[in-house]
């Protein structure tokens, strides 16, 4: 991972909102959640949920796909695992710890690499 690519995912989730809504993401795993769950569980207006899930795609933390007539967002696992091996390269004297999430995944559905 670049720098740049770093403090775009770092600027995303430095926002409280933002931060919720995509550690509520990373919680619920791979399948993610509908869009209205999300603004019901965060107590926030679709409007509001709509632009801060705007800047998570955009530093593509998280991703969106239609499941009959909802929205179902996910957490993007590659990008945090890569922004977490980029942040912590260069720990333990040159001995990354590596740290990586692998979620479960239910039984209908494969994890992408």
């Amino acid at each position: 991972m670049e720098t740049k690519s770093a403090v775009r995912i770092l600027s995303a989730l430095a926002q409280e909102t933002r931060l919720s809504l995509f550690r509520l993401l990373v919680q619920a795993g791979p399948a993610g959640l509908a869009a209205g769950e999300l603004a019901e569980r965060l107590a926030i207006p679709a409007s509001t949920l709509s632009f801060h899930l705007k800047e998570l795609a955009h530093a593509d933390l998280v991703n969106a796909r239609q499941e009959g007539r909802f929205v179902i967002y996910a957490a993007q696992f590659a990008t945090m695992n890569a922004l977490l091996s980029f942040l912590t390269e260069n720990c333990c004297g040159g001995n990354p710890c590596a740290p990586v999430c692998t979620p479960a995944c239910s039984a209908h559905e494969e994890y992408p690499s």
